[in-house]
């Protein structure tokens, strides 16, 4: 009972209206494909081979059971793959909703049209009764649960009372299904499905039910069922027939499911036979059927354990195929580098500003300022409120209209949505702001950023670190999820990310750079890809009359070796156009550091400490260079890179917050050096022109050391 209650609370019944054709006619031909070919073959081999009796009579009964499907397996079996998110995982999800209506219908029709004439009293009586109960249950039960959970306070957990009157009424709808003669499971399936998907009811149950269903009711609910099967008791010779009538449903469903994606839905053939293969999943719904017909006699002992059997094959074979189609990787490759170093100075910013709460929102707003929207770069943002998906089966991303109220499953985000939408309008035109909410789960999250970003076209993704830092206990164990997605996106991101680590400097209600002058920004630079992309956001920052910016060097003191003097040519090439593009700006300050090794990088480091509100350092660096001898064996943050992770730890004392920067190579063609120079070179002249229209003619100042 608690399986099915778990299904319905997880089910949303009004996503039907939003499925677009195409995956209509993908779900309905999954079904109706396989029941054609499947049946016409059972009517056949029943009547022009010779056939056991038993097998005979089951064979018809088998084509049906295996050539519906269960919308619930199919969402459970991509949350578990990891490709929920993915363009093939929602078409596939909406298809299979389709499917599971179409074969309720199907099922409840081919039901009712063999029942003899006294019969069909008897079933119109059944009917009756099963849409009173469910009136009962969405009248009396739902309003009930809904007035109580109305009761806890707004943003806090659910009251135990609450939960326990939710079991309660579990049990109470499954003994009314009982007492008037329905399939006990019944009640529990509509009750689940009257209770509003999501956060705060429907997520608070999930959490409470999935540990003690998940790995305790159904592992011992799939053993008793296994105990039951005697494998070696089947004769082969008899039931060869209810093997090839399986595995007909299951190419019927294949063909059903892979021709429309490929041909009407124009997808590519690997993903096209993913989804193919993913609506031939079976699940504990399907043995629940298989034993439902067992129990009915329409089919025999034998044809059940072959089901079962299969059933299980299939399961491990699907998953592995599937995997290796699907290669999330190539999916965000582009062409060209999206970065802060390549993208034009005079041509719009486009950012994706990742956002879990709403203590997140005056931290990101501050960075966005900082980052100078003018005239000549405007800014365009996507604000993403990021939400685990708990208590429904189904992901949304939902898009808000600053014209529209929020709709409902999305309230969570009013707040944060409002709070851009005063930025928005306190810019005057120099930002644009569009926000979106994605509920998903943190596994698969990074699909949703990632996509949005590849087709926005953006050029930086600014994501939280996933420790909060208490001044007085420093960093805290984090949330794991936060962590997961931060690491997905910055394996598959389409454009450059940077990480925010908030040490609550930034996070503060005012706009830090309209009441504070000067506002001191340090970009650490060792070499290499990603430091050169943080000194491109230090430029750009450089622009905000209200930012002194210090570009701090590090030079290896000996002999480097030819693939770091390749990079150091770049370096080299790329610093030297920055100060001569700096030339003039009396708020940018260049100083050289030559150290020994690592710990010379780390007296550097400790040197730096509460002389700046935000420091900016690159991720990725050379680990045989001698700036990090030594600190590799010490970084436990992989996400933040060897000197994000020195910065970031509580040894690094001060309230600085830091900006690790991890530039953009996800790309089918890689830009050549020259076309990296050409890159930075076309930004600092143009921020030149910018300081030479102001007049500022006062010398860079250097220090070496």
């Amino acid at each position: 009972m608690m399986y099915f209650f778990m299904i319905g609370v997880q089910m949303d019944p009004w996503a039907l209206k939003k499925i677009g054709k195409k995956a209509s006619a993908i779900g309905i031909l999954s079904v109706a494909v396989p029941m054609i070919i499947s049946v016409s073959w059972s009517y056949l081999l029943t009547h022009y081979v010779t056939v056991d009796e038993n097998i005979a009579a089951s064979l018809t009964a088998v084509a049906g059971a295996e050539s519906v499907l269960a919308f619930p397996t199919i969402a459970g079996y991509l949350a578990e793959l990891k490709i929920l998110n993915s363009e093939f995982g929602r078409v596939a999800l909406s298809s299979s909703m389709v499917s599971g209506l179409f074969s309720f219908v199907i099922t409840t029709y081919n039901i009712l049209e063999k029942q003899e004439p006294g019969e069909k009293w008897a079933i119109f009586m059944t009917v009756s009764t099963g849409i009173a109960v469910a009136v009962v249950i969405v009248l009396v039960f739902r309003p009930a649960i809904l007035w109580k959970a109305r009761q806890s306070p707004v943003g806090e957990p659910l009251g135990a009372d609450c939960i326990y009157g939710v079991f309660l009424g579990v049990l109470m709808a499954g003994f009314c299904s009982q007492a008037t003669g329905l399939n006990i499971l019944f009640g529990p399936l509509i009750f689940g499905m009257a209770i509003p998907p999501g956060p705060p009811l429907g997520s608070a149950l999930i959490e409470k039910l999935d540990i003690l269903t998940s790995w305790l009711f159904m592992p011992l609910y799939f053993i008793k069922n296994g105990l039951v099967m005697d494998v070696f008791a089947i004769d082969l010779r008899k039931c060869w027939v209810v093997q090839f009538v399986i595995l007909l449903s299951w190419s019927g469903k294949f063909l059903g499911a892979f021709l429309p994606s490929l041909l009407f839905c124009k997808m590519p053939v690997g993903d096209a036979i993913s989804i193919g293969l993913v609506m031939t999943a079976q699940g504990a719904l399907e043995l629940g059927l298989f034993k439902l017909l067992k129990k009915s006699k329409a089919i025999d002992y034998n044809s059940f354990v072959v089901m079962c059997t299969s059933m299980m094959i299939l399961t491990a074979m699907v998953a592995p195929v599937i995997r290796y189609l699907y290669d999330p990787s190539k999916r965000y490759a582009v062409y060209k580098k999206r970065t802060m170093m390549h993208s034009r100075p005079d041509s719009e910013l486009r950012v994706f500003a990742c956002v879990h709460t709403q203590e997140n929102v005056p931290t990101i707003i501050n960075l966005l300022e900082a980052l100078n929207p003018t005239k000549r770069s405007p800014m365009c943002i996507y604000v993403g409120h990021l939400m685990e998906l708990v208590g429904r089966a189904t992901p949304l991303l939902i898009f808000h209209k600053f014209t529209k109220r929020l709709p409902t499953n999305a309230v969570s985000s009013e707040r944060i949505v409002n709070a851009f939408r005063r930025y928005e309008k306190s810019n005057h035109g120099l930002v644009s702001v569009h926000s979106l909410t994605s509920i998903s789960p943190y596994a698969t999250m990074h699909e949703d950023v990632c996509l949005i970003s590849l087709e926005r076209r953006t050029s930086l993704i600014i994501l939280h670190f996933h420790k909060k830092y208490d001044p007085n206990k420093g960093l805290d164990s984090g949330k794991k999820g936060i962590k997961v997605l931060n690491d997905n996106i910055l394996r598959s991101a389409p454009c450059s990310v940077v990480i925010l680590v908030d040490r609550g400097l930034l996070n503060n209600s005012r706009t830090i750079l309209g009441s504070w002058s000067p506002y001191r920004v340090a970009v650490l630079f060792l070499g290499g890809s990603d430091d050169r992309e943080a000194l491109a956001l230090g430029v750009r920052m450089a622009g905000h009359v209200n930012i002194n910016l210090t570009i701090v060097r590090l030079l290896e003191n000996g002999n480097i070796s030819s693939d770091e003097a390749r990079e150091r040519k770049i370096d080299n090439e790329v610093v030297s156009e920055f100060r001569l593009g700096m030339m003039g700006n009396y708020r940018v300050m260049y100083i050289e550091e030559v150290v020994m090794d690592g710990s010379g990088t780390v007296s550097v480091i400790r040197s730096m400490e509460n002389k700046y509100e935000l420091l900016v350092v690159g991720r990725r660096h050379d680990k045989l260079s001698s700036l990090i001898s030594g600190l590799a064996d010490w970084n436990d943050v992989t996400e933040l890179g060897v000197i994000g992770d020195l910065l970031a730890s509580a040894d690094f004392k001060g309230n600085t917050t830091v900006l690790v920067v991890q530039q953009h190579s996800n790309v089918v063609d890689e830009y050549s050096e020259s076309a990296q120079k050409e890159a930075i070179t076309e930004n600092l002249s143009a921020f030149q022109d910018m300081q030479e229209e102001e007049g500022e003619e006062i010398p860079i100042q250097r220090r070496s050391t």
